[in-house]
């Protein structure tokens, strides 16, 4: 007899077979062209200032023509997008919804290149943002379900490798059109367009993505989940774990337990819930604070728009290598413990960046805020994922992810009083600040998931 039990143990005993590779490769390439627009404000950050829109920084605190409100408007609608909408893929499937907010992001950012006012363009970024925050949750959540134990850590590497794989590419593109204007159109129009035309690419490619077997069989539709294995299964060498149960086994029906998002305050999950809104709070004031902002704090350190583009693309080369350093450790070290180690490497080598003025410390300093920055993501997107049960997972990331998402609005205002009162050096003090608030949130709170199933964890 087949239940969500034996979905779950049968998911776990698949070996990393070309066709759970694949997987992870298309759900990653869907979510490349968020990560295009979640880094687009940092590379296109010069040229709305260039075109007299934005300004780098506001005489008020919250002033809308600020190059903040642009970064503000994109995160309220992340916000949106994972707090109000989170719980759609948890209601409706992984892979419903994965089509569904990719296609409402590209025609969101579509339409913001064509607008002339910096109150007409935060309106569509915010919009964006919202496909782009169910987009983000739906694809961790996808992911985390779809792998076995033994490969999640792995499988979130290549899927955070792939992903910013597009940095490189917008820092590429940002050097070459922000400062000009192609056929009279503006650099940074050009750049917001290729984002939304690529998705509606990625798009055409979604039908090959199952739906996730574990959530079917949360769902009762265990007939359907049972399908879906085993044709993972059938790529998979045969032995006892595989025979175990075949495709043809009779299958039990059970009832589908419809989670509710309360059970997030609530013993098991309410130490990990405190514990994921602290870490998603300050974590993103260094991840964003350096992301977002490179080009401008390297324009206020004196070097040109286009130096500082240039250096920010170099520095972005670094992005998708950052994780594959990591690979082989990924499934062997607690996600916990390099989580805050990577946390402790961006409080330490950004309060070096704000003091250098050289181009090679600049470079050299700026890869590796690349390189921690990056490894703390994938393994934090990992982690996330995997403390709550299926029933409510994609509802929970959601709520606990759009903390980072809140934090940022703020934070964009915040960051851009401190680089006009107390310039570069104090961006990084609070940076590191924020850094030593993960460390203790995670070292203290933090559950070990390392090589346990989803289950177990949940329980």
């Amino acid at each position: 007899m087949t239940t969500a039990a034996a979905i779950a143990s049968r998911l776990d005993r698949l070996p990393a077979t070309r066709r759970i590779w694949l997987l992870v490769v298309i759900l990653s390439l869907g979510g490349c062209f968020e990560y295009y627009d979640l880094f687009l404000t940092g590379f296109i950050a010069p040229g709305l200032i260039r075109s007299h829109i934005f300004t780098a920084t506001t005489a008020g605190f919250f002033g809308n023509n600020g190059i903040a409100s642009f970064v503000a408007a994109f995160f309220v609608g992340l916000f949106l997008g994972t707090i109000a909408f989170g719980f759609v893929a948890d209601r409706f499937g992984r892979r419903s919804i994965f089509t569904v907010s990719l296609i409402w992001y590209s025609l969101c950012t579509l339409v913001m290149a064509f607008q002339t006012s910096a109150e007409d363009i935060n309106l569509w970024r915010l919009l964006a943002g919202i496909g782009v925050g169910v987009e983000l949750v739906t694809i961790d959540t996808y992911l985390s379900e779809l792998m076995p134990k033994h490969l999640r850590g792995r499988a979130f590497v290549v899927n955070a490798a792939i992903q910013f794989s597009v940095l490189p590419v917008a820092g590429a593109l940002a050097w070459w059109l922000v400062p000009e204007t192609p056929l009279g159109v503006e650099g940074w129009r050009w750049m917001v367009g290729i984002g939304a035309v690529g998705a509606l690419v990625v798009w055409t490619i979604r039908r090959r993505l199952p739906e996730s077997p574990r959530w079917l069989a949360q769902q009762g539709r265990l007939e359907e989940a049972d399908r879906v294995l085993s044709l993972l299964e059938a790529g998979a060498a045969s032995g006892p774990a595989m025979a175990s149960t075949s495709p043809a086994a009779a299958v039990r029906p059970s009832p589908s337990a419809r989670g509710s998002l309360m059970e997030i305050a609530r013993p098991p999950y309410v130490g990990r819930t405190v514990m994921l809104i602290l870490f998603n709070i300050f974590q993103a004031v260094g991840y964003y604070g350096f992301a977002n902002w490179v080009p401008t704090l390297l324009i206020r350190h004196g070097i040109t728009i286009t130096h500082s583009l240039q250096y920010t693309f170099i520095i972005a080369i670094a992005a998708p290598f950052a994780p594959l350093l990591f690979f082989g450790l990924a499934d062997r070290v607690e996600r916990k413990a390099l989580i805050m180690a990577s946390a402790l490497a961006v409080a330490v080598v950004g309060l070096v960046f704000a003091e250098v003025r050289s181009a090679a410390a600049i470079i050299s300093l700026g890869v590796l805020l690349t390189v921690a920055n990056n490894v703390m993501s994938f393994a934090f997107h990992t982690y996330q994922a995997e403390l709550y049960p299926t029933r409510i997972r994609a509802v929970a990331v959601g709520f606990v992810y759009s903390w980072s998402r809140l934090s940022v609005v703020f934070m964009a205002f915040v960051i851009a009083f401190t680089l006009r009162v107390f310039g570069i050096s104090g961006v990084f003090v609070l940076i590191a600040g924020s850094m030593a608030v993960v460390i203790a949130a995670v070292g203290l709170l933090g559950p070990r998931t390392r090589n346990r199933s989803l289950e177990d964890i949940a329980r």
